[in-house]
């Protein structure tokens, strides 16, 4: 359906109900004859095609000139004070034309007899028409400046976890091979050895890096594996002790941060046949703890940052739980914690499992529905109160017909977004809008 069909469609249904409600307000639909009803019908057909287009081509001006990020309060200003004046030259205009050309009047007898009070109306009617306009528009507005800083942030997000990853291939390797050139001067048959194991472990690294998070039994068993490339060098200097499997086999890490720790650990400490250096790995609650005898070196290579700054960021990334750190006296221990739940760094083309999705939609239709219920018990409870302080007071002027019209259409809205699937305004609409959108700044983007 083109735009222009949608709005002849809009415009005639605004005359419907602008025609329902005026008459309902003045003469309840007492007509003399047929032919009477429908020139009073395409009157207000008329008044609702002129007055709506008008109105329309206005607010798509609006909407394609250039506002800055605060024009807000600007561009509401001027929508409604550009309305209301396009409002009330379409109004004088169709009035003249009607009391010229249809009744035979002359200009100066359609002045002398024009009052302000026949314009209150169609104002009134315009500008509710324009106010929920505008909350449409900057209700769109809103969603689509959400989505691009959601993109913003996915991208932002999505690029310093990759670099963060990206980090550990050469750190790796590069560490990898000052332990091998050391075990070449000090024992060449283990560093034949090491070379071997090297290539196992480099594999690892090269498959699990890309990942988010890996299984604390994978870790655990490529920190035993690296332990062991370091026992090759440093022999009985180094005594390990961890479990050969996580308690709870779902639970997850980031991928290398055991490697980096147990560097770390080395790099840092004393390691010699006379001061042995102790590490050990085990689980406290929910965390996996790394702990190794504090004796520092007394001469520190200058650090390339990488270790458990690495590994700090990285979590941050991906969840609001924190790495602990507790350094005393003689014990230096990182306890990292053990996530259960699927987790992952925003990216746009990710989306939620089914059954989180689908639970997801359920609770926020049943939010919905007992929204829906207590405005409907409102609206039962406060219109025909409304109507009895209308009748005791001024029944002579009934506007009660007001509130109980806007609220009614609101409620429609409502019930249409609760219990219809598709459909605008329908329980997918938002999401559909949202895909629109996504679709059109990739689009963009590209």
């Amino acid at each position: 359906m083109t735009k222009s069909v949608k709005n002849i469609i809009f415009t005639f249904v605004i005359g419907c109900i602008i025609f329902v409600l005026a008459n309902l307000i003045s003469d309840g639909f007492e007509f003399d004859s047929v032919s009477d009803f429908i020139i009073n019908f395409s009157f207000y057909q008329l008044y609702s095609f002129v007055l709506g287009y008008s109105n329309m081509y206005f607010f798509d001006y609006m909407e394609r000139r250039q506002w800055k990020k605060n024009d807000t309060i600007k561009r509401i200003v001027f929508g409604i004070v550009g309305s209301t004046i396009i409002t009330v030259i379409g109004l004088f205009l169709l009035r003249a034309s009607t009391s010229i050309f249809y009744n035979g009047n002359t200009f100066e007898v359609f002045l002398a007899n024009e009052k302000l009070k026949y314009y209150q109306f169609g104002l009134w009617v315009t500008l509710t028409i324009v106010a929920i306009f505008h909350v449409i528009y900057f209700y769109n507005k809103y969603q689509q400046n959400k989505i691009k800083e959601q993109k913003v942030i996915a991208g932002t997000a999505s690029a310093k976890f990759d670099a963060l990853k990206n980090q550990l291939d050469p750190h790796f390797l590069f560490n990898s091979l000052n332990v091998l050139t050391s075990l070449i001067e000090e024992n060449p048959d283990n560093a034949q050895k090491f070379t071997t194991s090297l290539s196992k472990v480099y594999r690892y690294v090269l498959e699990q890096k890309n990942k988010e998070l890996v299984t604390v039994d994978e870790e655990l068993q490529f920190a035993k594996t690296y332990m062991s490339l370091l026992k090759m060098r440093f022999e009985d200097s180094i005594v390990f002790t961890m479990p050969e499997k996580a308690l709870n086999p779902e639970s997850k890490v980031v991928p290398l941060s055991l490697q980096l720790l147990l560097e770390n650990a080395v790099k840092h400490n004393m390691v010699t046949s006379t001061k042995p250096l102790h590490i050990k790995i085990y689980e406290n609650q929910s965390n996996l703890v790394v702990e190794n005898n504090l004796q520092p070196k007394q001469i520190v290579k200058k650090s390339s940052g990488v270790g458990l700054s690495n590994i700090m960021q990285r979590y941050d990334l991906l969840t609001n739980k924190k790495i602990n750190i507790n350094k005393e006296a003689n014990r230096f221990a990182v306890a990292i914690p053990m996530l259960t739940k699927q987790i992952s760094v925003m990216r746009t083309e990710q989306t939620s499992s089914g059954l989180d999705d689908s639970y997801m939609r359920a609770l926020n239709h049943v939010d919905e529905l007992k929204g829906f219920y207590y405005s409907l018990i409102s609206y039962s409870l406060v219109i025909p109160f409304l109507i009895f302080i209308n009748y005791k007071t001024s029944w002579n002027f009934q506007w009660f017909w007001f509130p109980m019209f806007g609220w009614g259409i609101g409620l429609v809205i409502q019930a249409f977004k609760v219990f219809v699937n598709d459909g605008t305004l329908g329980r997918n609409w938002e999401k559909r809008k949202m895909e629109e959108y996504m679709k059109k700044e990739e689009n963009n983007w590209d």
